[in-house]
């Protein structure tokens, strides 16, 4: 028989000893990766792996530049709860606002505010032959009128969006979520108390969904960048009161 060189022998051993160790550091780098787990900023916008201030600043940006949102959800404001409804661009907006038990809906065509609410609603100034004549009518809502400054917000997409979008506080990111089947990222303010907002991962990093700081709400953002119809009703739907509007 003939005998195995030592030298080869040795060799044997410390490539078995190498292969180990390769093994156990493939191992080691597997479990500290997440064992294996996929990058969860992998395919999306990048914006998950930017500090809680630029995901911010560029969701604002994409929120501003973007031709139309829908939005829904409850602001509280003065100690009132609104829920909205709302569609809002650049030229107008429109959809339904309930609060303190009555509901009404906006339109917004350029400058002209029309409001359309029931009966109930209008007879709440106490003018019961107004309010039958108001009645489900789109009225054309003077600008020298209260109603106007206080329901025109509603409708303005460059006006209502920057004063919901406010994070307060120190800003962090508390990791990635899902809104409607969309991948986020959320951003804190404070750790919560100042409001969170979640920054779609996918596409444009629109805003999708914001709990407002200090119990002041929750709105869902969708359909960014979805146009929709905003013209003047027919005349035929519409009323012209003239003065202050009764009970509004």
């Amino acid at each position: 028989m003939t005998a195995i060189p030592q030298a080869h022998t040795w060799r044997t051993a410390r490539s078995a000893r190498v292969t180990a160790l390769c093994v156990l550091a493939v191992s080691a780098l597997t479990m500290l990766t997440g064992c294996g787990e996929e990058d969860p900023d992998a395919g999306t916008n990048g914006v998950g792996r930017l500090p809680a201030q630029k995901i911010q600043t560029k969701s604002r940006a994409a929120a501003d530049a973007a031709p139309a949102v829908h939005l829904a959800g409850t602001v509280v404001t003065g100690g009132v709860t609104f829920k909205l409804d709302m569609r809002l661009k650049s030229g107008g907006g429109s959809g339904s606002v309930t609060s303190k038990g009555s509901s009404f809906r906006l339109l917004r065509v350029g400058e002209q505010l029309f409001l359309k609410a029931d009966a109930a609603f209008w007879n709440h100034g106490g003018d019961t032959s107004a309010a039958g004549k108001l009645d489900g009518k789109y009225v054309k809502v003077p600008q020298e009128d209260p109603a106007y400054k206080k329901f025109s917000g509603f409708t303005e997409k460059d006006v209502l969006l920057p004063a919901l979008l406010t994070l307060h506080g120190k800003l962090a990111t508390v990791g990635h979520h899902e809104q409607a089947g969309t991948r986020t990222i959320r951003v804190t303010g404070d750790g919560g108390p100042g409001g969170t907002l979640d920054v779609s991962l996918e596409g444009k990093p629109y805003p999708l969904r914001l709990v407002r700081g200090g119990g002041a709400g929750t709105l869902i953002f969708s359909e960014w960048g979805k146009d929709f119809s905003a013209a003047e009703p027919d005349k035929s739907e519409t009323v012209d009161y003239g003065g202050q509007l009764p009970g509004a």
